[in-house]
């Protein structure tokens, strides 16, 4: 007998094996038709397995969380057999799902072109109405790479030769086409729908080395509905418009160039919302009772080595040498006469130099330190992405020296300013995360213990519910992770928050406690935005470069109608900047249409025109940024209305 206990707690017995499809039958013929794979003691199969012992076994429908990974991955082998009906010798090498998709990697003489994504889609669709079954053989590894090598797939034989020897291997049918493949798999191609796309071509190297040919990659997208694709799609297009490299051309705020790879250039523009954010966060840091401090860009490689930092991030890190001058000047200076100093990729030992200059009695903790510190971190270059992922970057980093039994409050206290920072943001989905330890760590399992338990307890404490990140952790303690939802329904990680006991030892940090005693403080690492360049790609997007007021740059336009106002255009201009308003003039010879447009177009929230009626009555005609309709009011009563506006949030506190 086998026993098999269902999600619900029931019990079902079966005479001997059963398959997930036999479960699913027994329990209803409508969950059967359903049923698209199983998990048998939390490990996911295929539905046509046997389960030979007493198991708990759960069925997995379209609308399970787990069903999507799956019609992904037979998707991909969906893709590969229309390419190789469609395009004879071409070969299949490897085919992963991906986030949102998926991918395969063919090897042929030619490049697909678009033309031949539409047929590969036909054909998909066409092998979906076939409804092919699928069915999964065990193959001795000599045996598969002999009978690979036979029908010409010489990658795939390739890929089985390194696996051990002795080592079978999972051949997964669909009809008469198959692939090596570790699955699961659905029960036919019928199952997969047709909610999928195939979105672009790419070369891709063989193993990702340079040295071996070129392949040809198809990228695609599944999803579990037609709705869940039109909804995936509309998401890409909106996406496509509100890149942050895009608007940040069109609003002249920054640019890359090849001679600075990773670093950005700052236009006027960009500076000046940088420059409003660097205030305000400013202001809130210091409500909180932080010091601001700053630290040196470069520090020896031995204080790297005692942090740890070296041997964690050393092939990150930009290091040059320090060289010690020759006093013979025709002498040319040896390296071994030269030590390394590294420009530094995070602040937190510099920190932790400034908290040991001086003794420091359990009495001043907390210690809240703070610093917008540029760092550098040797990114590939293929790894770059614009604002979102540079070499140089500025954080709003801080440091808090505190003891064991002020964590739980100096964690709420954080937390309550995080929130606060978004609210005036406008972004207020936060999802928390609480990342543990990693495999590769420093400290002992007693210290992680008790690091995780007062992180999570903070967490409680807050009254915030939050998910465990297992192995998410930095090298040095947990952390707490937010994770953000923007306008479009993606989600961004921002800010960061970890509790350390490892550097202080490490660098010797102490205070005097009440009995006289050296005890080591609690380091707790945290910055709110995370760095300025990410935070500001990101606001970008989320807004589509409709910047809230008050971090706009350009914020209102003077555009006359006719030259017959040009006069009283520069009186109202005066009044704007008296105002403190960043406000500019356009009093060109052109259609004020046209200037609207313009304006518009490069998203200006506020333009306000004036004419001869205007000039006459000492008012201005307002015309917001998305809305057709205008507001005439009197001049004096705009700049108190937009004066009051272009506050920043915490000023209108």
């Amino acid at each position: 007998m086998v026993a098999i206990t269902l999600p619900d707690g029931s019990v079902r017995q079966f005479d001997g094996a059963v398959t997930g499809t036999d479960i699913a039958e027994d329990i209803s013929k409508s969950l059967a038709k359903k049923a698209l794979a199983v998990k048998v003691d939390g490990d996911l199969r295929d539905l046509f397995g046997a389960i030979d012992a007493d198991a708990s076994v759960e069925i997995v429908t379209r609308d399970h969380e787990d069903a999507l990974d799956i019609i992904r991955h037979d998707a991909a082998h969906l893709m590969a057999q229309a390419v190789q009906e469609l395009f004879p010798g071409t070969q299949v090498t490897i085919g992963p799902n991906i986030e949102d998709g998926f991918f395969y990697d063919f090897a042929r003489d030619e490049p697909f072109s678009t033309d031949d994504l539409e047929k590969i889609e036909k054909r998909m669709g066409e092998i979906v109405d076939e409804a092919r079954p699928t069915r999964k053989e065990v193959w001795d590894r000599d045996e598969a790479i002999a009978r690979f090598k036979e029908i010409g797939e010489h990658y795939k034989a390739e890929i089985i030769d390194g696996l051990p020897a002795g080592e079978d291997v999972k051949i997964y049918y669909h009809g008469d086409w198959h692939d090596l493949c570790r699955g699961p798999h659905l029960p036919s191609t019928k199952h997969i729908g047709k909610a999928f796309k195939l979105m672009k071509v790419a070369g891709a190297y063989w193993r990702g080395d340079h040295r071996n040919p070129m392949l040809h990659r198809i990228y695609g997208t599944a999803w579990a509905s037609e709705k869940d694709l039109k909804a995936y799609l509309t998401r890409l297009e909106e996406a496509e418009k509100r890149d942050h490299r895009k608007l940040g051309r069109e609003m002249d705020l920054f640019h890359f160039q090849p001679e600075a790879q990773g670093s950005v250039f700052w236009h006027a523009n960009g500076y000046l919302i940088w420059r409003q954010l660097e205030a305000y966060i400013r202001r809130r840091l210091d409500d909180d009772g932080y010091s601001e401090v700053k630290s040196p860009q470069l520090l020896d490689s031995k204080l790297w080595e005692k942090s740890g930092h070296w041997g964690k991030f050393r092939e990150n890190m930009f290091v040059v040498p320090d060289e010690i001058p020759s006093t013979d000047d025709t002498a040319p200076i040896l390296s071994g006469e030269a030590d390394l100093m590294a420009l530094k990729p995070m602040n937190c030992p510099a920190h932790i130099q400034i908290f040991n200059q001086g003794i420091k009695s359990y009495r001043d903790l907390p210690i809240r330190m703070a610093e917008f510190g540029c760092c550098h971190r040797n990114e590939a270059h293929g790894a770059l992405h614009g604002l979102l992922r540079v070499r140089q970057m500025t954080q709003d980093d801080a440091h808090i020296f505190c003891r064991e039994d002020q964590i739980i409050d100096e964690t709420r206290k954080f937390l309550a300013l995080f929130a606060r920072v978004y609210e005036d943001m406008g972004m207020t989905d936060i999802a928390y995360k609480l990342a543990t330890r990693p495999d590769a760590r420093a400290g002992d399992d007693a210290t992680w213990d008790r690091a995780e338990k007062a992180l999570a307890e903070a967490l409680t404490a807050a009254g915030l519910n939050f998910e465990i990140a297992e192995g998410e952790g930095a090298f040095y303690g947990p952390k707490l992770e937010f994770h953000l939802t923007d306008a479009i329904g993606r989600t961004w990680q921002a800010g960061t928050y970890q509790l350390d006991y490892v550097l202080p030892e490490r660098l010797d940090a102490n205070y005097i406690d009440e009995t006289g005693a050296k005890q080591r403080p609690v380091m707790l690492h945290r910055a709110v935005f995370g760095t300025f360049e990410r935070f500001i790609g990101l606001l970008i997007e989320h807004y589509a470069g409709k910047l809230p007021f008050w971090l706009t740059p350009k914020q209102i336009v003077v555009a006359t109608i006719t030259s017959d106002a040009d006069a009283y255009a520069e009186e109202t201009l005066s009044a704007f900047r008296a105002a403190g308003l960043r406000a500019e003039l356009d009093i060109r010879n052109e259609k004020i249409n046209y200037k609207v447009r313009e304006h518009s177009h490069a998203k200006v929230p506020v333009i306000a025109v004036v004419g001869a009626r205007e000039a006459e009555e000492g008012k201005v005609s307002l015309r917001r940024l998305g809305d057709k309709q205008q507001q005439v009011v009197s001049r004096d009563e705009a700049v108190a209305a937009l004066a009051l506006e272009a506050l920043a949030p915490d000023m209108r506190d």
